[in-house]
């Protein structure tokens, strides 16, 4: 089942975790303990947060290509767990990402924030549009969570993590739930805003074009 939410990225609506086709809670055993979160309830949900007995740790998997990921498994004691995807240019220290952690942490379920390949802590190069590199990350951090035993039973992206998702599951089919929070739907749009206008003369010429020095970024 794919959800699709295209609303204000601030909150958590309860239907993002209700499946619209069948009429029942995707999460059923907790989805009516989820509750709105803004970015003003930021620092009280982390403080209640704190006070659950919920482990975080670092977790350091290397990808198919050698590098290494950096992300936080947030343990409440359950064999379920939902991966986070942060967006472009972003961290899994982002405050929607912990604000997701935050919630699914006060409902009793694991989830997992990771940094794509040059992203935040994690190795490697940042690029602009290798949505497949990242879909490969994304597959390898479920593979290493499938083989440590919890069941993976959502991943949720935002912003260019949301593309991430919807991709990860045209290629794979080992997660029923994905959710699409506030992804691009026109993945041309805003190019030349970001590349300017004459990014394809460029990509002719020099074959790439550092998005570093551009100063959009």
């Amino acid at each position: 089942m794919i959800t699709v939410l295209t609303g204000p990225v601030g909150t958590l609506p309860h239907q993002v975790f209700e499946s619209r086709k069948h009429s029942q809670p995707i999460f059923s055993d907790f989805s009516r303990k989820l509750v709105r979160i803004s970015r003003k309830t930021l620092s009280l949900k982390m403080a209640q947060a704190a006070q659950n007995p919920t482990r975080q740790q670092k977790v350091i998997i290397t990808n198919k290509y050698g590098n290494k990921l950096v992300g936080i498994l947030h343990e409440s004691g359950t064999k379920e767990i939902v991966i986070l995807c942060h967006g472009l240019r972003s961290t899994k220290e982002d405050d929607i990402i912990i604000n997701l952690a935050a919630a699914l942490e006060n409902a009793g379920v694991n989830s997992f924030r990771f940094d794509f390949t040059g992203n935040g802590e994690s190795e490697g190069s940042f690029e602009f549009g290798h949505y497949w590199r990242e879909v490969d990350d994304l597959h390898d951090v479920v593979q290493h969570l499938h083989r440590e035993n919890p069941k993976v039973i959502a991943i949720i992206g935002h912003s260019k993590g949301g593309s991430v998702v919807l991709l990860y599951a045209s290629k794979h089919h080992d997660i029923k739930t994905v959710v699409n929070l506030s992804g691009r739907y026109d993945l041309k749009a805003g190019l030349e805003e970001r590349l300017g206008k004459d990014y394809l003369e460029r990509i002719r010429k020099d074959r790439f074009i550092d998005v570093m020095q551009l100063g959009s970024f």
